[in-house]
C-alpha cells in the first residue's frame, strides 16, 4: 500500500510483512524535515511497524540542528516503537549523513532494542527485510508504478535480477 499523506516522504506499506519503505521526496527542502519525521515516528507506531527501510540516499544532508532534534525528539519516540529491524540504504558517497547516523545511532545505542543494518541501495535491504519474501516483486511493482523505476543513486544501480530468489 502505498501511503501518500506525507507529502515530504514517499511511504509504502505491506501489513504482511510488517514493512514500511520510506524515502525523502522534496529534494533539497528540509523545511518541514522535522514534522515530516515527527509524522512518521507516529505512523511507525500506529501501524505496529516490525521492519522499516529509510532509503537515505534521498535524504539531503541533514543539519547539525536537525541532528540534535532528532536525538532528542525522534529517536526516543522510534526507541519504543515495536520495530524489530531497520534498514539504512546510504550509499559511500553520501559521507555527512552516514557520520549523522552513526552520532545518532551511537547517542541512542543503550535504547535501541532493534537490529540496524546498512546496505548500499533500497533493493537488497528490502530483501533482507523481508526475508527474500516472494512477496516482494509485487511490493516493488507497486513502488515503481507510483515513483518510477528506480534509478542509479550516487553512480550505484539497483540491479533486480541478481537479487531475486530463484534466478
Amino acid at each position: 500500500m502505498i501511503i501518500t499523506t506525507n507529502p515530504d516522504l514517499s511511504l509504502q506499506y505491506d501489513s504482511d510483512l510488517s514493512l514500511l519503505r520510506v524515502e525523502w521526496a522534496s529534494g533539497q527542502d528540509m523545511r518541514t524535515f522535522r514534522a515530516s519525521a515527527t509524522q512518521l515516528a507516529e505512523l511507525v507506531g500506529k501501524m505496529q511497524v516490525r521492519h522499516m527501510l529509510l532509503d537515505m540516499n534521498t535524504f539531503p544532508d541533514i543539519s547539525v540542528y536537525d541532528q540534535v532534534w532528532l536525538s532528542v525528539n525522534w529517536m526516543p519516540v522510534l526507541v519504543k516503537a515495536q520495530l524489530e529491524q531497520v534498514v539504512l540504504a546510504i550509499g559511500r558517497r553520501k559521507v555527512h549523513n552516514q557520520l549523522a547516523l552513526d552520532s545518532l545511532i551511537a547517542v541512542s545505542r543503550p535504547f535501541i532494542k532493534f537490529d540496524i543494518q546498512f546496505f548500499p541501495t533500497a533493493l537488497p535491504g528490502l530483501h533482507w527485510l523481508s526475508n527474500f519474501s516472494d512477496r516482494l516483486p509485487q511490493l516493488l511493482t507497486e513502488w515503481d508504478a507510483v515513483h518510477g523505476p528506480g534509478l542509479p543513486t550516487q553512480g550505484l544501480s539497483e540491479f533486480r535480477n541478481s537479487y531475486r530468489p530463484g534466478f
